[in-house]
């Protein structure tokens, strides 16, 4: 694991999907931040076993790893993966996203790092979806219809009845959240003045 550097800022991003999560990630990386998606290492997990590359098996072995290797196994992953890079003196900090289970908000925690929430209207949120599917190449993962987008979010939002600890709860992540954020503009511009000013960066 990492060892910390006490200067490092780290921060964890969450929110509902399509809301711009990567986008604001994305963003911060002209601010010093190196950026990591904890969603794509589960793709590419799905990848090497040969599935497809869809929510249900992202579910899947995201809470197999947490029972295998710890609830905050992907807050690790992430920081292990910076501690890799030859040039991680020159970054002021490190984005993640998307955090989707509580353990990995208090796992952020213990590090010093803050949680931001993003979300953004249902429709707004749907509509980004489909439109960015084909350039994201997640067509299969991302064509749906609203119905199917919203009951997606709801399996992602609330773990069921008798759960364990392992299991997607966003709700939870929303409750430990330092940061929140409304992302229904389109203007990327503007979006990242917010970002800097929710954040108090420095321009």
């Amino acid at each position: 694991m990492l060892s910390m550097n006490s200067t490092l800022k780290l921060l964890g991003i969450s929110g509902t999907n399509g809301a711009g999560k990567d986008a604001v990630g994305a963003l911060l990386e002209r601010h010093g931040f190196w950026f990591i998606s904890v969603t794509e290492l589960l793709r590419e997990e799905c990848r090497k076993r040969g599935l497809p590359v869809e929510r249900e098996h992202l579910r899947a072995i995201s809470a197999e790893w947490r029972r295998e290797h710890g609830l905050g196994v992907l807050v690790d992953k992430a920081m292990d993966a910076f501690s890799t890079l030859a040039d991680k003196d020159r970054y002021a900090g490190v984005v993640m996203s998307s955090f989707r289970n509580p353990a990995e908000a208090d796992r952020l925690h213990e590090l010093d790092g803050r949680v931001l929430w993003v979300d953004a209207d249902p429709r707004v949120r749907y509509e980004r979806v489909q439109a960015n599917a084909e350039h994201r190449g997640r067509v299969e993962e991302d064509t749906k219809t609203f119905e199917q987008f919203l009951a997606e979010e709801e399996a992602e939002m609330h773990a069921p009845p008798g759960a364990d600890a392992a299991t997607l709860d966003m709700a939870s992540v929303k409750e430990r959240a330092d940061i929140f954020l409304e992302n229904n503009g389109a203007d990327l511009g503007e979006l990242e003045k917010r970002v800097v000013a929710a954040l108090s960066l420095e321009e």
